[in-house]
């Protein structure tokens, strides 16, 4: 049976599936001089280039929308845990 390629590109997304090393690992977050996007360590797809600013934009905009919702969800417990409960019983004496 022949050696599949373990790195490439398929309909324009690149994909590695070699495994990585320390070093690799660190070099494919922290690339200057590229975009925003660059291509994953390991595995199918892109991710964030962290020493490109835009990045950071985007991790702080994800970061406040998830303290935004988590701030939500914890105000509805409380308010859930304050209202009284109305129970109804149907008595058909059956």
């Amino acid at each position: 049976m022949a050696d599949k390629p373990t790195s490439g590109e398929i309909l324009g997304v690149p994909y590695n599936f070699e495994r990585p090393n320390f070093s690799s690992m660190l070099s494919a977050y922290w690339q200057p001089g590229e975009g925003m996007l660059v291509e994953k360590p390991f595995g199918v797809g892109y991710t964030l280039n962290l020493a490109n600013w835009r990045s950071w934009v985007v991790v702080l905009v994800a970061g406040a929308l998830l303290w935004q919702q988590e701030q939500g969800s914890s105000e509805e417990s409380q308010d859930a845990e304050d209202e009284p409960v109305e129970v109804i019983v149907d008595d058909d004496g059956n």
